[in-house]
């Protein structure tokens, strides 16, 4: 069972986006020492708590601070930028950093509208499929294509990321690896996952269907430890719902927050999903996702407000799940 991140570049409510892309660079450090095999950043748009907008920007650093773990996108929205400009951006990391890059792809904005029509994007997804075989021949060099300079010969590891059955199926039907959103679309895991198998065609790039499920885990020396640093998260979510876009509140101003009974409801029921705990309860968590699912790979998620919880997460997911024994030094580094 491979183990990977995605990270956000959190920014909290004491920090600049600076402190949140250092930190992303130190997390990213920390995970290859813990032995996680890739490490993944995503693209948003305007939010207060997200540092992580220019994905291939991030990635050329992240590349650069690090020696041997993948880096790549979690993902791309592929409906906001042109297919030729991911096809030179990516290529151009490819060249700089071979056999390291992976390029998750989704359709999803990434923003709201207003947001999109400032990137100049206005599609609304309906174009992805065909956006997608035209990135893949920029790469392949398909016939009577322009040309896309880095790109051809220097193909990173190309994703569908997706949260229904829609990139399930497209995904399937390339041969792609695919990676699903359990963490924000639990409903919709078996049916896409089903979806994703059943349409599955072999291809250059695999032979056979490869699943990585995008799990909310935080992982603490006791259970009380780690509700309370998933604390922030929580009121984060309930923040968006509300279409509140702040920085993610810190362990303390999210324990002085008092919910009302439908606010602890919605919370309840959209972290039912997360695997919060200690050890013992995140290895079997995790592992009961492994025998329901049969996944290939975690794409673990921690929002957490400090650094040194992140990677201790880190650290005690990898210890619990076999990855590596828990690494005095890496917490210290962080």
């Amino acid at each position: 069972m491979r183990l990977s991140i995605l990270d956000l570049a959190t920014v909290g409510t004491d920090t600049t986006p600076a402190d949140a892309l250092a930190a992303t660079t130190e997390f990213a450090r920390a995970a290859e020492a813990l032995g996680y095999h890739r490490f993944w950043v995503a693209e948003h748009h305007g939010m207060p708590a997200v540092a992580s907008a220019a994905p291939a920007v991030l990635i050329a650093h992240l590349a650069a601070a690090t020696d041997t773990i993948r880096v790549g996108s979690g993902g791309v929205m592929l409906p906001n930028h042109a297919p030729l400009v991911i096809a030179e951006q990516f290529g151009t990391l490819v060249a700089l950093h071979p056999g390291r890059i992976d390029l998750g792809l989704g359709r999803a904005p990434g923003s709201d509208q207003r947001t999109a029509r400032a990137l100049r994007r206005t599609g609304d997804g309906d174009s992805f499929p065909d956006d997608v075989v035209e990135l893949l021949g920029y790469f392949t060099g398909a016939p009577g294509q322009v040309l896309a300079m880095p790109a051809r010969g220097y193909m990173p590891e190309v994703w569908l990321l997706g949260s229904s059955l829609f990139s399930a199926q497209l995904a399937g039907m390339l041969g792609l690896p695919f990676s699903f959103a359990y963490h924000f679309a639990p409903r919709y895991t078996e049916p896409a996952l089903a979806a994703y198998r059943s349409s599955f065609r072999p291809s250059s790039v695999l032979r056979e269907p490869y699943v990585a499920l995008g799990v909310s885990v935080l992982c603490a020396p006791s259970e009380e430890e780690a509700r309370y640093l998933a604390a922030p998260s929580a009121l984060s979510m309930l923040q968006l719902r509300r279409g509140e876009l702040r920085p993610l509140a810190t362990p303390e101003e999210a324990a002085g927050y008092t919910y009302t009974e439908a606010e602890r409801a919605i919370v309840e029921e959209v972290s039912s999903t997360h695997v919060i705990g200690d050890p013992t309860q995140v290895r079997a968590g995790l592992a009961e996702l492994v025998a329901r699912l049969d996944v290939d790979e975690f794409i673990v998620s921690t929002r957490v407000h400090r650094l040194e919880d992140r990677v201790r997460s880190a650290a005690l997911v990898g210890e619990a799940m076999g990855l590596a024994p828990l690494r005095p030094d890496v917490l210290a580094g962080a």
